[in-house]
């Protein structure tokens, strides 16, 4: 099974359509598909028919921004009904301070002597209330002030850099509550890119185990090679099932293409297996 079950359209923050994104999807490889944008579901219909008249199978999908111990997480939530009117009202409110934060961040980044930032990164927004680090990023790099939307991340953007805002998100039990509610299952997203210490892990996957979390990202375009076997470990550990996806959201922007992730180690039980 080729299953790519993470990635983004720029109904969020990627760079193509969701049926270009089901498109490059298809001639990866890809078999089993989900668009996951940020706190958006408003891409799914067009990304499913595009999915099914290609031939492949595909699951509705959506990220959602939490906070816990102070720090931003994401869990998405795969086989979702995309219409469910508490995930919409859940995800809906969840966005709704991303153009206050982009606003903030314009200012504290002109503090630092790059002005103009907040409309630059509008510039790649198709929706302003959807405005993020990752438009910014772009803007950043167009301009010069880095090669790579990975490298504005790890001067200007990320936890503690001179661009970085925080923002209160969703709760972890909400964010749980509003997937299970839709009828799909919670994943946490590329746990390897948190900064937290082994006994908050420990913290966060209990609290998601309890909270009726089943799944995580172990696979995925987040991760380095000796992160798919830490957190493959995990996966044995906890009893979770593992899921895959390349968290793509353009050309030349992450660590890999669509459907070109290696395979889930053949011992952990896959989320596919659960869901279809």
């Amino acid at each position: 099974m080729n299953a790519d079950l993470h990635c983004h359209s720029t109904v969020s923050d990627g760079l193509l359509s969701p049926a270009d994104v089901a498109a490059r999807a298809h001639a990866g490889g890809v078999t089993l598909w989900s668009l996951t944008d940020h706190d958006q579901l408003g891409g799914q219909r067009e990304a499913r028919e595009a999915a099914e008249a290609l031939g492949m199978d595909y699951l509705a999908g959506v990220e959602i921004s939490v906070t816990w111990a102070g720090r931003t997480v994401h869990i998405v939530g795969l086989n979702v009904d995309p219409e469910n009117q508490i995930l919409l009202d859940g995800v809906a409110a969840t966005r709704n301070g991303r153009r206050a934060r982009g606003e903030a961040i314009g200012e504290a980044l002109a503090a630092i002597g790059i002005p103009g930032a907040f409309e630059g990164a509008l510039r790649y927004a198709e929706d302003p209330n959807m405005i993020s680090r990752t438009h910014f990023a772009r803007f950043m790099v167009e301009a010069g002030y880095a090669e790579s939307t990975a490298e504005v991340f790890n001067k200007y953007l990320g936890d503690g850099k001179p661009g970085c805002v925080t923002q209160r998100w969703s709760k972890l039990s909400d964010a749980v509550s509003w997937i299970k509610a839709a009828g799909g299952e919670a994943v946490v997203a590329h746990p390897g890119r948190y900064d937290f210490s082994p006994l908050e892990f420990s913290a966060l996957f209990d609290e998601f185990i309890q909270l009726g979390g089943r799944a995580i990202e172990v696979v995925t375009g987040s991760h380095t090679p000796d992160q798919y076997r830490e957190y493959a470990d995990v996966a044995r550990r906890y009893g979770f099932y593992a899921s895959r996806g390349s968290d793509f959201h353009g050309t030349g922007e992450g660590r890999i293409d669509l459907g070109q992730l290696p395979q889930l180690p053949a011992d952990l039980k896959p989320i596919w297996d659960y869901l279809t």
